[in-house]
């Protein structure tokens, strides 16, 4: 029986990240980043008001306060939309906006509430140090400048500073394209009216939010026949659109299922039983250049298996360098017995915190797989291959389900 890091490891072994290519502001975002960025402009470009009030030479304004206010003569207003350049002379202000560029030879804003505000001559009631106010050019961005390096994860703020940085497209690792089909004349599509001996496909719709998560685009074909020849049409009709396509069920040794057959006929694809639980039954391979994960049908089995060996390969696929989730050490409040020989993969909910610690305890029987376990769970808990008893204060390593 194949151990469950061998199959990780053929699992990754199949992908790579995805060529790279340059994409708008908007399609990169939930992409990773491919190559260094670097700034076109200084930002600000120039030394701009940070505030709006009076820009002045601070040595004239030495001293001021609400006592002894000093009176300057108002020579200009600056707007932020000003593109002139202009200057100040020795005892005089300019007023200016928050934003506006800085006239030369004032080196400070004094806030218009230090002020009586007037337009002709203004009373200024306290005084500045040089470069109060002012917003110094590159101080933010610098050009020329790295500002964001491969391998980043681009979302709202990334954008911010590539815009901001003069940015209009980005070299990007795509998000892999993900087709999810369930396979079994059993299912029928939730929402429909519940018919004797069928059952409600929640895997189809479950993956497809899994894969979103892990930033790969999906499409979801939803149920498709066991028969050999329409499942083999399905799945080469999503060869042209898929980078990845994951099945889930027909894999049972039963004569009605063709998941097996039909992989050998159109690929390399390989089925093991892992020494795992739940789950156990998997497959992996390529049908040219798609890469093809097989999954049980059963619904806890089949997003537990995505959990630990699908979500790992379809972000290294997508370009993460962290591919694996979070893990923590938490401490068993209720015991269990635990499968000789197989790695268990427990629904569970930790509570705690890294000061005081972590507790689990399993969401329901750990034997038995219920998709209420599941739902309720936060994680998944690891029990080692030779750990057959586990007891209350062991410690196992948990992987975190919420982010």
């Amino acid at each position: 029986m194949k151990s469950v890091a061998d199959h990780l490891a053929d699992c990754l072994a199949i992908v790579s990240p995805l060529p790279a290519f340059t994409v708008t502001l908007h399609d990169a975002v939930g992409t990773i980043l491919a190559d260094n960025v670097r700034s076109l402009v200084d930002l600000p470009a120039t030394n701009l008001a940070g505030r709006d009030g009076y820009a002045v030479r601070a040595a004239d304004v030495f001293g001021a306060s609400a006592a002894q206010p000093v009176k300057l003569p108002v020579i200009s207003e600056i707007r932020a939309d000003a593109t002139d350049a202009q200057s100040i002379i020795e005892g005089a202000c300019m007023r200016i906006s928050s934003g506006a560029p800085m006239p030369s030879n004032a080196d400070a804003v004094v806030p218009i509430e230090s002020t009586d505000q007037a337009r002709a001559e203004v009373l200024i009631s306290s005084g500045v140090e040089p470069g109060a106010n002012i917003r110094m050019q590159a101080e933010d961005l610098q050009a020329g400048s790295i500002i964001l390096q491969a391998g980043v994860r681009i979302g709202s703020r990334q954008v911010a500073m590539l815009a901001s940085a003069g940015h209009s497209r980005v070299m990007v690792h795509p998000r892999p394209r993900v087709v999810i089909m369930s396979v079994g004349d059993e299912l029928q599509e939730p929402g429909t009216q519940a018919r004797r001996g069928r059952v409600f496909d929640a895997n189809s719709h479950a993956l497809a939010s899994a894969v979103s998560d892990a930033d790969g685009d999906v499409f979801r074909v939803g149920s498709v026949s066991d028969d050999a020849r329409q499942l083999r049409d399905m799945i080469e009709d999503q060869l042209v659109r898929a980078d990845i396509i994951i099945t889930t069920g027909g894999l049972s040794y039963g004569g009605g299922d063709t998941v097996k057959d039909v992989m050998h006929q159109l690929g390399d694809v390989r089925f093991d039983n892992v020494a795992m639980s739940p789950g156990r039954q998997l497959g992996v391979g390529r049908i040219g250049n798609t890469v093809v994960y097989c999954l049980p049908g059963n619904p806890v089995s089949a997003l537990t298996n995505f959990e630990v060996f699908i979500r790992p390969s379809l972000r290294k696929m997508a370009g993460h360098s962290h591919i694996h989730r979070q893990s923590i050490r938490a401490r068993v409040l209720r015991g269990w017995e635990s499968p000789r020989g197989q790695r268990e993969f427990v629904r569970a909910k930790v509570l705690g915190n890294p000061r005081d610690g972590y507790q689990l305890e399993p969401t329901g029987d750990p034997r038995r797989p219920l998709i209420t376990a599941l739902s309720a769970a936060n994680c998944l808990a690891i029990v080692p291959e030779d750990k057959t008893e586990v007891a209350v204060g062991d410690e196992l390593i948990c992987e975190v389900l919420d982010r």
